[in-house]
């Protein structure tokens, strides 16, 4: 009888554990090895603003990170979470993903850094390409959620509309602070207002 329950316990494959990677605060993603599984997002939902996503499809609501997170983990283990479609490898198409970016960057004079795309030391957004499909984030979005492309041209050209709509420093001042991007008080931090000297007449 030991030996049937040694074989049977043989035969079970180990569940790989989920690794979790932040996109942002509000956008994590789930792996399993190097494929991704689930991913969290975050809406203006007032009771259930946590969104567990399979396939850019919502399958599950919760009223905090934590439930979403339990909610992947629980049925990842099971075998009931619906299956993610298969992503491209980074090692075969990350160099092309990028190269398409950084052409389209240099159009508009854009520098690509570790953390997005700027113009001018302003940071515009982020451009990428999971699973064949385009995204961009703005650095002006509220909730920094991903915006579906179709191409490398149109999400760049996304973030160069985002420059020219860029509110200025004294715009934001009249802004409500719950409102500001993490972006736009790092903008309001190193702002240093011009101060005007009227000419007095002796």
């Amino acid at each position: 009888m030991p030996q049937t329950t040694a074989t049977l316990t043989s035969c079970v494959k180990p569940v790989e554990e989920l690794r979790s990677v932040e996109i942002s605060f509000e956008d994590h993603e789930f792996y399993a090895g190097q494929k991704l599984v689930a991913s969290i997002t975050h809406d203006d939902d007032l009771t259930q603003p946590w969104i567990v996503m399979v396939n850019g499809e919502e399958i599950h609501r919760a009223n905090t990170f934590k439930r979403c997170h339990s909610y992947i983990t629980w049925h990842y283990q099971r075998g009931t979470l619906p299956i993610q479609e298969q992503e491209t490898p980074v090692v075969t198409t990350g160099n092309e993903i990028m190269v398409q970016i950084a052409d389209e960057c240099e159009k508009y004079g854009f520098e690509i850094l570790n953390d997005g795309i700027y113009n001018q030391d302003q940071k515009l957004g982020e451009v990428g390409c999971t699973n064949s499909r385009w995204w961009v984030i703005p650095a002006t979005s509220v909730h920094q959620q991903k915006i579906p492309c179709d191409s490398a041209f149109d999400a760049v050209w996304v973030l160069s509309m985002v420059e020219l709509t860029q509110p200025s420093c004294k715009e934001l001042l009249d802004k409500p602070f719950d409102e500001l991007t993490p972006q736009e008080w790092e903008r309001l931090r190193e702002y240093q207002p011009v101060v005007e000297r009227e000419l007095i007449a002796a």
